[in-house]
């Protein structure tokens, strides 16, 4: 039995294909606080009797940094609470087969404590709580996610025992829109992008971007959750099709110094669902056709820029990546196709939208999104007038207000945010905060080849 149009499975069609033996794994999985998939390879006969209602997992996955590793302090979950399981129950509605993987099908999973609610913290839940509060305005969110990596020809393997040095990137040239230099990787991009597609993730473009070896994949828009979804599996599949071919990629913000850097840039927009209409779109405004309910969106964006940027740049790397005249912001301002403002205005008509320039490839969509859509329905509830649209090079414009210059800045800012905290939660803002000062520790007490570069003969 073929797939459904979208590329996705529906459970009888699963079943048939376990039948007949072209499905043997169901991978159940969450997305983590790093936006990554966590979770278990289920037998699909067993999955398909059991797994398929639910099944658990340590709780200590949404309390464990990037290295894995328990960090301790947190209230959710802790060795004196004995790290007990909460339940994973598939959304059947994000079931699909991975073409890049033999015989196997991914399924995501909601995190549930024992009486059956969302466990708060939890990426996806941080995430439709913010969506059920358009849903009460009868509105939806409409997202894309456009990310960059960077394609190397080491393999992941050959990578860690080079220790990350001396990797020789898919190209030696700048190749931003250049056809002949994305050529020499169309192999592994072609399979990427097929890949992709099969499993029901539809994909616009790829092309080069602005480093030696930098790529962008933009994949069609969607809802947000299911863009969140979408955006989630395309970097755990393209990680895994780059092994397969012997390469490696990384989504890291700053990857090297000199080089540019890896954004995610976010565009949204607000529909009404049942009448179709295009919330952002005004043909009366002045302001480029943005309506009311757009110019408030906005304006509460701009206005909790700060207090969101943890969820757009959530690591110390991730703060690397802002510097002037890179096409990364450095500011908190809106213009009309302007590439060098944080929030740039695009579209036209119906496609009427606000991308969001500030995050980095390496943020967890479902945090991001959740801070968007959170900062942006208060500009409408409280009304916000949207400031008058910057014009020009906002890298050198005067009295321009900036963004956060570190990870420890970012953190202060969420941290004093009352508006986060009322509509996040008090507990997941802790959680994320926890989170963030854990990251921040960490780096704190390491040495750096560059301090022991400078310092070892020349101090």
């Amino acid at each position: 039995m073929p797939t459904s149009p979208s590329g996705k499975l529906t459970l009888d069609q699963l079943s048939n294909l376990a039948t007949k033996g072209e499905i043997d794994t169901v991978v159940m999985a969450m997305p983590d606080m790093q936006g990554r998939l966590v979770g278990k390879r289920m037998q699909a006969s067993y999955f398909l009797d059991t797994a398929v209602h639910e099944t658990h997992a340590c709780n200590y996955l949404l309390t464990v940094d990037t290295d894995m590793e328990p960090v301790p302090g947190y209230k959710a979950a802790s060795w004196s609470d004995g790290y007990g399981d909460f339940v994973l129950k598939p959304d059947m509605g994000t079931l699909r087969r991975l073409p890049w993987l033999p015989g196997t099908a991914l399924v995501l999973c909601d995190t549930l404590d024992h009486h059956g609610d969302d466990v708060p913290h939890a990426p996806r839940a941080i995430l439709k709580k913010q969506l059920k509060r358009l849903a009460r305005k009868k509105m939806k969110a409409n997202t894309a996610s456009e990310l960059e990596f960077y394609l190397f020809d080491d393999s992941y393997e050959a990578a860690y025992e080079k220790n990350f040095r001396g990797l020789k990137t898919a190209s030696s040239y700048i190749q931003d829109y250049h056809v002949f230099g994305t050529s020499k990787e169309e192999g592994i991009m072609r399979a990427i992008r097929n890949g992709l597609e099969g499993a029901g993730i539809p994909v616009e473009n790829s092309k080069g971007e602005w480093g030696p070896g930098q790529e962008e994949i933009n994949i069609r828009y969607a809802e947000a959750l299911e863009m969140a979804d979408r955006h989630t599996i395309l970097k755990n599949g393209i990680k895994e099709i780059a092994h397969l071919h012997g390469k490696a990629i990384t989504f890291m913000a700053k990857w090297n110094y000199a080089q540019a850097g890896s954004s995610c840039h976010i565009h949204m927009s607000l529909w009404d669902e049942a009448n179709k209409k295009a919330h952002f779109h005004d043909p009366k405004s002045k302001i480029h056709g943005l309506s009311e309910i757009g110019q408030q969106f906005l304006a509460g964006q701009i206005r909790h820029a700060r207090e969101i940027t943890y969820f757009l740049a959530p690591y110390i790397n991730s703060y690397k990546r802002f510097v002037n005249g890179t096409f990364a912001p450095t500011n908190i301002v809106w213009s009309n196709d302007n590439r060098t403002a944080g929030f740039r205005l695009c579209g036209h008509g119906k496609s009427l939208r606000v991308e969001c320039r500030i995050g980095g490839a390496d943020l967890n969509p479902y945090l991001a999104y959740a801070g968007l859509i959170a900062a942006g329905l208060e500009g409408i509830e409280k009304k916000l007038k949207l400031e008058p649209e910057f014009k020009g090079d906002a890298y050198v414009g005067e009295g321009v207000p900036l963004l956060a210059k570190s990870l420890r800045d970012a953190l202060t800012d969420l941290e004093k945010s009352d508006t986060l905290r009322a509509v996040l939660g008090e507990d997941v803002v802790e959680h994320y905060l926890h989170t963030g000062r854990w990251e921040q520790l960490e780096y704190d007490r390491r040495v750096t080849d560059w301090e022991v570069l400078r310092g070892f003969e020349r101090g």
